[in-house]
């Protein structure tokens, strides 16, 4: 059975959306899922599941990291944080995924010095599932490290179409550059030596892609740097907010268009569904010696559910087995 650790205690709705995530995947999954935190809370707010699913178990945690807290400094310093303890479970292999929701920093910090780098591997980078005209999209890195080199980028890019072929099932997966044009001539002198090791790399390269390029869904791992990567995704989070209140607002203005709006429930509904970050789980931390999946600070249930699912797809089709061969 396949063991997968949650941290039920940092996230901006802890400890009751966590623990409702982790509920309803023990109920559909067969995977035993290892709720990391204060033991008390956890048990109090496992009383409203009853039966509780025999396939979760607690692991006691003292302390929380913050969303605020200085990652490096509250890793050191709170040793029985559930963030740490849940990254010592990976380390020690008494689980075999992580997923957490809290701090992104502290969890990209404890997941590196506890379970250490992939060989060939200089940084770690997220993953983001990208929705797009044609099915989905890997942007990496998604904020992990925004002091990028050249190099980090190559790697991020064989790390992403490892994950592309292995996990979202896409045979020789178009690898773009998110630049600010498509000429080779474009860009930083960063974004051209990168450009001409991702050339040269063997990969299924394509050029240079623009921000506007990343919802066509030609190209199916999108590479940047974390700070490029995280505003790119809180705008697409922003829009998408917008959109949905904008269309909400637009049904509700006449009689006619409510009426337009109940006609249009089912293609809607599968609009919402492409475009929920939720219905993708959490985020691959790639690069590291384990499987880590890291969420949204405001995950609802079904996206904490989701990130579980994901974990255990990681770990059953070893993609990083597959990101080693790649750089070797």
């Amino acid at each position: 059975m396949i063991k997968i650790g949650i941290d039920v205690m940092s996230s901006d709705n802890a400890p009751g959306i966590d623990v409702e995530g982790a509920v309803l995947a023990a109920r559909e999954y067969e995977h035993h899922i290892v709720l990391v935190g204060n033991k008390d809370v956890i048990e109090k707010e496992l009383e409203k599941y009853r039966p509780i699913p025999e396939n979760i178990s607690i692991e006691h945690a003292s302390e929380v990291i913050g969303m605020h807290e200085q990652p490096v400094l509250s890793v050191r310093r709170k040793k029985n944080s559930s963030i740490v303890v849940l990254t010592n479970l990976a380390k020690e292999k008494k689980v075999d995924a992580i997923v957490s929701a809290g701090n992104t920093g502290a969890m990209v910090c404890a997941a590196t010095l506890k379970c250490r780098l992939l060989p060939g591997i200089e940084r770690a980078g997220i993953g983001i599932i990208m929705p797009t005209l044609k099915g989905t999209a890997l942007m990496i890195d998604g904020g992990a490290n925004i002091d990028a080199k050249p190099k980090h980028l190559l790697q991020y890019a064989i790390m992403g179409s490892a994950y592309s072929e292995y996990i979202l099932n896409k045979r020789l997966p178009k690898v773009g550059l998110l630049n600010i044009g498509e000429e080779e001539s474009k860009g930083t002198g960063f974004l051209k030596e990168a450009f001409g090791l991702l050339e040269l790399s063997g990969l299924n390269f394509t050029g240079n892609v623009e921000g506007r390029d990343i919802f066509i869904g030609d190209c199916d791992v999108i590479v940047c740097d974390g700070l490029v990567g995280n505003v790119a995704l809180k705008v697409t989070e922003s829009i998408v907010h917008a959109i949905m209140e904008m269309l909400k607002s637009a049904f509700n203005s006449s009689l006619a268009s409510k009426l337009g709006a109940f006609l249009s429930k089912r293609a809607l509904r599968s609009l919402k569904k492409k475009m929920d970050s939720a219905e993708y789980g959490g985020a691959p931390l790639l690069g590291i010696d384990g499987i880590c999946i890291i969420c949204h600070g405001s995950s609802n249930a079904k996206a904490i559910k989701n990130a579980i699912r994901v974990a255990g797809e990681e770990v059953v089709k070893n993609v990083n087995r597959h990101i080693v061969e790649s750089i070797s």
